[in-house]
């Protein structure tokens, strides 16, 4: 099996008002972990593993390290896609999220937001480039999944997702065009490279794309979940579509004809709908209710996981997902009765569940 791992990023708050606390590097240095953009925020990754069950408790662990070292410094963890509650976002010293700020401006300094990123381990290049090809149709159907994000400073957004449209603000954010092969992934990468927008092929903030540091295909396109199970969940079905991607590839099967437009206008509404509404068929192209398209991508991943021993871990988390909702609609439900600092307290809490 391809072994997988998880990055999450999460914001830190008051435990008293729920608003976000500056403490993201002081948190991210005990911790041994990565800074992020604003200091409002910390990162954390887990070790790659085969068993779901060690990603599980990886991710738990660490979550409640990281909250552990948050609370000595006067924070606790939140593990929202984005701040409920008006938020000024204070970028974290150093030369490269400076360098953020002076190419993109307000860009750079209003963004503030938590994703998942889940890297699933290819080692052959050609194949990874093959693998990502294949499996953009069905990343929206992932962010629908991992809808954890329907405020915006203070406001609802109408959005499942609000933060995937203001990470898409990014220019090199978003899904990609078919490329080929690895040089055909490395062309199109310099292409880009020479408009200087980027600032470098860190910067290549693809839906998906091939790790430039570690042998793996990088599926980025997700909000952080709220619920260590969810995230155990994305990484079940991202491995599902590498393998399944891979095994396309192998058989000599086409990459799907979809443009480039189609898959933002697919992003789009699983960011708007979550799970609540419809999304866009990667098989039709056409709007479907969301469990129907959820059960395509099921049925597309099904050998995968049942070869990978995942199935019964991926049709329990859906089976739960349906029940309660995604971290959108819990968010959304628990504001109504509690109110946002209601809300963040109890987030709080469902962060560092085991």
């Amino acid at each position: 099996m391809r072994r997988v791992g998880v990055e999450e990023e999460f914001l830190l708050v008051d435990p008293g008002t729920g608003r976000a606390r500056l403490d993201g590097p002081a948190v991210a240095a005990a911790a041994a972990e990565q800074t992020e953009l604003q200091r409002q925020q910390v990162e954390s990754g887990t070790a790659p593993h085969t068993d779901l069950a060690d990603v599980l408790a990886d991710l738990g662990a660490r979550r409640a390290r990281i909250a552990g070292l948050a609370e000595g410094t006067g924070s606790r963890l939140l593990a929202l896609a984005t701040h409920p509650m008006p938020t000024d976002p204070v970028v974290t010293p150093g030369e490269r999220y400076g360098l953020l700020v002076e190419q993109y401006g307000l860009l750079a300094r209003e963004q503030l937001t938590c994703g998942c990123h889940v890297h699933v381990e290819v080692p052959d290049r050609d194949e990874a480039v093959a693998v990502v090809d294949r499996v953009r149709p069905w990343t929206a159907v992932l962010l629908a999944l991992s809808s954890n994000s329907p405020y915006w400073q203070g406001e609802e957004s109408g959005y499942a997702s609000y933060r995937s449209r203001v990470w898409d603000r990014w220019p090199t954010a978003g899904p990609t065009e078919a490329f080929g092969d690895a040089a055909g992934y490395d062309r199109a990468a310099e292409r880009l490279l020479a408009t200087g927008v980027p600032l470098d092929a860190g910067q290549l903030y693809y839906d998906a794309r091939v790790s430039a540091t570690q042998p793996t295909v990088e599926v980025r396109v997700a909000d952080v979940c709220l619920r260590v199970g969810d995230a155990v969940l994305l990484a079940a079905l991202v491995r599902g579509l590498v393998e399944t991607a891979a095994r396309e590839a192998a058989d000599g099967r086409g990459v799907p004809d979809v443009s480039v437009a189609e898959l933002r206008a697919a992003a789009w509404r699983a960011g708007h709908d979550g799970l609540g509404g419809v999304l866009v068929s990667p098989r039709t192209g056409r709007p479907a209710p969301a469990r129907e398209v959820v059960g395509q991508l099921l049925d597309h991943v099904g050998a995968a996981l049942r070869d990978d021993g995942d199935e019964g871990v991926v049709r329990e988390g859906l089976a739960a997902l349906w029940e309660r909702g995604t971290g959108t609609d819990w968010q959304r439900a628990t504001t109504a009765a509690r109110g946002p600092a209601g809300m963040v307290a109890e987030a709080v809490e469902l962060t560092r569940a085991a």
